[in-house]
């Protein structure tokens, strides 16, 4: 049964919405280029609503372990969705529990970060949420049991996930009603089927 994160949560009645649905994690986007992009401040106060055990993720890119520690402290987040090349010491240098992103472009960059849990996503300019989609036969014969896959999965095609054993899915524009806004139904179908691959 496959963990489940929803990204780009912007607005309370959607972080409330996925978790009633069963979800285990809500991703806040802290790269202000993004177009799901929310203030640590505005994220805070979702944060201060939402009931015990959700994993509260903030996403970087390019940033600092100072500019991390300060803003997830600031937003009350509980993991760092490290979304660029970072090496092991600034992932020590966070002072919470971080999840390395590989942007992949091909096979070979799954071997980065052996020994950590880590979210594999397509490679993009603009950092996630293109709706752009991995080539699942990278994974085959692959230990993905620390794996986060994320890059264009959809209620529709996360069967197609079936059997790798993933740790987990990450989705954002794929139960998106507008960018930054999620649609229920697909959150609902999303976190549903993730929960049978």
């Amino acid at each position: 049964m496959a963990r489940v994160k929803i990204c780009g949560i912007t607005n309370l009645e959607d972080a409330l919405y996925a978790i009633e649905c069963g979800a285990d994690a809500l991703g806040f986007v802290f790269y202000e280029k993004s177009p799901r992009y929310i203030a640590p401040l505005q994220a805070k106060r979702i944060i201060d609503e939402l009931p015990p055990f959700v994993e509260r993720v903030g996403l970087f890119v390019d940033e600092t372990a100072e500019t991390i520690n300060a803003v997830s402290k600031e937003a009350g987040i509980s993991l760092a969705q490290v979304h660029f090349d970072a090496g092991e010491a600034l992932l020590d240098a966070i002072d919470l529990k971080t999840l390395p992103v590989i942007r992949a472009k091909c096979k070979e960059d799954l071997d980065r970060y052996p020994n950590r849990y880590r979210l594999v996503d397509v490679y993009s300019d603009a950092f996630g949420g293109t709706g752009s989609r991995l080539d699942l036969s990278w994974f085959q014969n692959l230990d993905c049991s620390k794996m986060i896959l994320a890059g264009g999965l959809t209620p529709e095609n996360l069967e197609e996930a079936k059997g790798f054993g993933f740790y987990g899915v990450d989705v954002s524009s794929g139960v998106e009603a507008a960018k930054g806004k999620k649609d229920f139904n697909k959150v609902a179908r999303f976190i549903a089927n993730a929960k049978c691959i």
